[in-house]
């Protein structure tokens, strides 16, 4: 690829999704593009560009965010952070508690949310309480897969078997075993699309836990102070952020305090 095209497409990118792509990345930029070529019939990335240019509706540039996305993720991914959020919620039931909000802002194809879900039911036995996950991610494609629920069976090998038999019902794909997500666990999960480098965002808060894990590492300081700051105003207080293990807030300017590598307090 061309420095002048791949220019472009890093200002494009960067510009609607706040992804800094770097000086070293056009192969994997040409072959995830490629797929959009092919599906369009264009000839090359010139014709491709100029196709997203006179695109009003923008549903191209949804397309080429889709397959720029990078949605690497797995149930009890991080697992200690699920361990923590199991004990706080226990403590906020004791001190009575009944409201719960939380937020998966980069829920990729949804094995976050659905873990937190769990998590959470595990948590409240027969108490009366009102819980609602938002889970949010930029790809549209991606997000359909987490509102359908149905993943491989080698990819659950983390769930306890427990859990398995609780929230997911065995089903056959083609001759392959899948398990679909369970109604219960649905309901408490809002899938919506959301930028995350476009804020303010219309949520009101507050919320009580986000998770905001393995994506701001692809955004520049601007990007991530403008995200962060959006964290602040929807956490409550006593209210805690999770980021990736590779992540640290430290030189942001932010006002959440660190309580443990990847967990942050207001």
């Amino acid at each position: 690829m061309e420095i002048e095209i791949y220019d472009k497409f890093k200002k494009i990118i960067y510009d609607k999704a706040g992804i800094n792509l770097g000086d070293k990345k056009q192969a994997l930029v040409e072959a995830r593009v490629s797929k959009r070529l092919r599906e369009l019939q264009l000839p090359d990335l010139k014709a491709y560009l100029q196709f997203l240019k006179k695109d009003s509706s923008e549903a191209e540039l949804v397309n080429l965010l889709d397959v720029i996305s990078t949605n690497v993720t797995s149930f009890y991914r991080e697992s200690v952070h699920f361990d923590f959020i199991g004990e706080q919620m226990k403590g906020w039931l004791r001190k009575g508690q009944r409201k719960f909000r939380f937020w998966s802002a980069a829920c990729s194809s949804g094995e976050e949310p659905y873990t937190l879900a769990v998590t959470l039911l595990n948590c409240i036995e027969n108490n009366n309480v009102d819980i609602r996950i938002l889970a949010t991610d930029i790809s549209t494609q991606i997000l359909q897969k987490a509102i359908d629920g149905v993943y491989p069976a080698e990819k659950t090998g983390a769930i306890p078997a427990e859990f398995i038999d609780k929230y997911f019902n065995r089903i056959t794909i083609n001759g392959e075993k899948y398990f679909q997500v369970q109604d219960k666990l649905k309901k408490l999960i809002t899938f919506k699309r959301l930028n995350l480098s476009s804020p303010p965002f219309p949520m009101k808060g507050p919320m009580d836990c986000i998770f905001c894990r393995n994506v701001m590492i692809y955004f520049d300081n601007i990007v991530r102070k403008k995200l962060l700051s959006e964290v602040e105003r929807l956490l409550k207080k006593g209210g805690y952020l999770f980021t990736g293990h590779a992540e640290s807030l430290t030189g942001q300017l932010c006002a959440l305090r660190s309580v443990k590598p990847s967990i942050y307090v207001k």
